[in-house]
């Protein structure tokens, strides 16, 4: 039984960025609301989206980097 490994770490690695999404989304401002309320966990909502957004551009660049350099690739194996 042979397995593809590097297909298996990508859906590990989806599986726990997810589940650690899910754990501060819903845990973290979850308890932010019931501690302090539903203002303080939509400011806490704007808190987390906004310390999100520098790791989603540097994902975003890396992964456009990587497009381009395996299209480069490919081009020139055909040449």
């Amino acid at each position: 039984m042979s397995r593809d490994l590097r297909e298996f770490e990508k859906q590990t690695n989806r599986q726990l960025i997810i589940g650690g999404l899910i754990l501060l989304f819903i845990v973290g401002d979850g308890l932010i609301y019931l501690i302090y309320g539903a203002n303080a966990a939509l400011f806490g909502l704007l808190c987390i989206g906004a310390g999100l957004l520098p790791i989603l551009a540097i994902w975003l660049v890396l992964f456009l980097m990587d497009r381009f350099v395996k299209s480069k690739n490919s081009t020139d194996h055909q040449n």
